[in-house]
């Protein structure tokens, strides 16, 4: 039997999804070292590392709503400049309080992407960061706050600035018609699902990413048993 996406496309057309993903089990989501998957409407924990998993009902519904929407950072983030012929994009790698990074599997994998970062065009007049927090939002149903920077990439068409963030609420459930999954996905497991050459440079970023934070871990704990003897 067909499936169709609960969400219609921005055309008011139905979205089949000809191979759709399965939801994991409840547990995987409290289990750090593992993966977790979300499907359109699947069933959730009411909260996920003490923030809740509910639909973000106060989200902009206006192009100049968005533009000011909450969560943008004000920070000495490189220039950005977009190469000639290519138009400017965001994208956003959201990660959770356990360590793990939300990902999303474009639907029937829409530009040969099974799994990506959320990312999407720039709108006239738009932030670059705003335009972020609203690709978590429009796929992967979250609400973030931009807490830096992570990587600029160039693509086929568009040159893109992604940016590193925290989740504060929203329901990866309610992602909209673009994606068909989303997953939460521990940094040693990256490289299984974001696979797509285009990807590899911002998988790389996340990996040093974690690599620093696991650093800063350790120095932490030498530095507090140090102060204990």
């Amino acid at each position: 039997m067909l499936i169709h996406h609960p969400c219609r496309d921005d055309h008011g057309r139905l979205v089949p999804l000809r191979r759709p993903s399965s939801p994991t089990p409840l547990p995987t989501w409290n289990q750090s070292h593992a993966i977790a998957t979300a499907t359109p409407g699947c069933e959730l924990p009411l909260a996920l590392n003490g923030i809740p998993l509910a639909a973000w009902d106060a989200a902009p519904d206006s192009e100049e709503k968005w533009r000011r929407v909450e969560g943008q950072y004000e920070f000495d983030e490189p220039p950005f400049n977009a190469p000639p012929g290519l138009v400017p994009a965001a994208g956003v790698a959201v990660q959770e309080e356990d360590g793990r990074i939300w990902l999303v599997s474009p639907s029937n994998a829409y530009g040969g992407y099974a799994t990506t970062l959320p990312k999407g065009r720039v709108e006239a007049g738009a932030s670059l960061q705003a335009s972020a927090i609203r690709e978590a939002y429009e796929e992967a149903g979250l609400q973030v706050r931009i807490t830096g920077f992570l990587a600029d990439s160039s693509r086929t068409q568009s040159h893109t600035r992604y940016y590193l963030a925290r989740r504060v609420g929203g329901n990866p459930a309610c992602m909209g018609w673009e994606s068909q999954a989303v997953h939460l996905v521990p940094p040693a497991l990256l490289g299984q699902l974001l696979t797509h050459s285009n990807d590899v440079p911002l998988l790389r970023a996340l990996l040093r990413l974690s690599a620093g934070a696991a650093t800063h871990a350790e120095t932490m704990i030498s530095q507090q048993r140090s102060d204990q003897q």
